[in-house]
């Protein structure tokens, strides 16, 4: 449901973008988001690549804002993977005091907003400012009932898949113990144990920047997601290239398989 009318989220659409073509009833429960092209924005204008990781904040406020208002209830963005620590020391730090410096200045307003902000990945290896950043945003917003937001920071989701393996591996042994016998394995058992339990698997995938992959991000939710990629670069991304994705995924015919 709009939380108003979508002539006002969407007030000064560009041509050949019509806002009253969204379907409210279609409008995806979750949207996942790959943001990238931040250095390649940063290196098009001669400046170091945490200025365009810098830029790509406004798009993330603009992002929420119309995800939040056109009805969407789950908002996935992937801030930063298992493997982005192998960037150089300069970028991963001034990342990690951005996300803190970000996380602190947004929260009210997203918990005005009643945004839930909520985490996923292994938050263990961030810097303790950054950690305790994100730790008060989930306290503070964790009673609201509007969109949830999910930020997956230090995610990989083969790390993720582990994890859920684990974590069986763990109960079945306890209950062997107790019982003798092994729980069985089953889809929702095994769900229960990555970061995304409780939460539907996404409906839409958006990825900038024209890139045509994955990049380790939840590859077990993504079976039967509905991809739509851009060649915006992050930082450019805003409410009308949202609706151009909302528009394309409303135009599609979900089968899960069927004819």
């Amino acid at each position: 449901m709009f939380a108003k009318p979508v002539t006002e989220i969407y007030p000064n659409p560009p041509e050949g973008l019509d806002p009253l073509a969204l379907d409210e009833a279609r409008v995806p429960r979750h949207v996942a988001v790959i943001m990238d092209g931040n250095g390649r924005w940063a290196k098009k204008r001669a400046l170091n690549r945490l200025r365009g990781h810098k830029a790509g904040i406004e798009a993330v406020r603009e992002t929420i804002r119309a995800a939040s208002d056109s009805g969407v209830r789950y908002l996935t963005i992937y801030s930063f993977s298992t493997e982005n620590w192998k960037r150089p020391d300069e970028e991963v730090e001034g990342l990690m005091q951005l996300f803190a410096k970000t996380m602190l200045a947004e929260v009210d307003g997203l918990h005005e907003e009643h945004v839930r902000v909520k985490t996923i990945g292994d938050m263990s290896r961030l810097p303790a400012d950054t950690r305790e950043a994100f730790e008060e945003a989930w306290e503070k917003t964790r009673g609201n009932d509007g969109m949830t937001l999910l930020v997956a920071v230090n995610y990989g989701s083969r790390e993720e898949i582990l994890h859920a393996v684990r974590q069986y591996a763990q109960k079945a042994a306890e209950e062997f113990a107790e019982t003798g016998d092994m729980p069985e394995l089953t889809g929702e058992l095994f769900e229960s144990g990555l970061y995304t339990a409780g939460i539907p698997d996404p409906e839409l995938l958006i990825r900038t920047s024209g890139e045509m992959r994955v990049s380790n991000f939840l590859l077990w939710q993504l079976a039967y997601t509905e991809f739509y990629c851009t060649d915006v670069l992050w930082p450019d991304f805003n409410r009308y290239e949202f609706l151009r994705a909302l528009l394309a995924y409303q135009g599609r015919e979900r089968r899960f398989g069927a004819v």
